[in-house]
């Protein structure tokens, strides 16, 4: 019996992809699928802290409310930090496409910084809203409230610290493809906590302040 053959073929971006003699794909072709199944996954898990939130978020156990609560220009600017940082890693992604590091590494940087802004602004609110007595064992309300708007922190957090390992590995080897797939992935990250972050501020902050 003869050795399977392989041979290399490119995709619309000119990525390689990899075949066997019977045309199957290489499996790491399979890396943008598994991610998408992570992401389905944690849509699952936002979706039970949303309907864990829609169901507790009146509970205030004669405490403060959202609209007693909830500070909406800091919100807004925090906001807008993190919808920055989703245009700025699209100029990162342009920028991937023409194979040029440098612009990569600064487009990465700047959406780093308004990633670390983002977080430091949360923690700022959280530490607030502590400082005055309005906790997580405060009501389900704020129990809710900590652990939907701290999940998603932590989710941003994480992509910082993917972000900067990613810019130093760029960095070393270059935009190689396998770069240029984690780059890819990184970027479905960041839009998809973006989306999610603008479900939490229209669910939880104004409508929270709503009568």
């Amino acid at each position: 019996m003869s050795d399977a053959t392989a041979f290399v073929s490119t995709d619309a971006a000119g990525n390689p992809i990899f075949h066997d003699a019977s045309g199957d794909h290489h499996p790491e072709n399979g890396t943008l699928l598994g991610f998408w199944l992570y992401l389905m996954s944690d849509c699952l898990i936002f979706a039970s802290l949303f309907a864990v939130y829609g169901v507790l978020g009146h509970s205030y156990a004669a405490g403060p409310t959202g609209a007693d609560l909830f500070d909406l220009k800091l919100v807004a600017v925090n906001t807008s930090m993190l919808l920055l940082s989703s245009i700025t890693y699209g100029f990162a992604m342009i920028a991937m496409q023409k194979r040029r590091v440098a612009p990569v590494q600064f487009w990465l940087a700047i959406t780093g910084l308004f990633g670390m802004a983002f977080v430091g602004l949360e923690l700022y609110e959280f530490h607030h809203l502590i400082h005055e007595g309005a906790g997580p064992q405060r009501s389900a309300f704020l129990s809710s409230f900590f652990a939907l708007v701290g999940t998603h922190g932590l989710h941003v957090t994480f992509g910082i610290v993917w972000l900067v390992t990613l810019m130093a590995q760029v960095g070393k080897f270059g935009l190689t493809a396998e770069n240029q797939r984690r780059l890819m992935c990184l970027s479905m990250f960041w839009h998809f906590l973006d989306v999610i972050w603008i479900g939490v501020f229209t669910f939880v902050y104004l409508m929270g302040v709503l009568p």
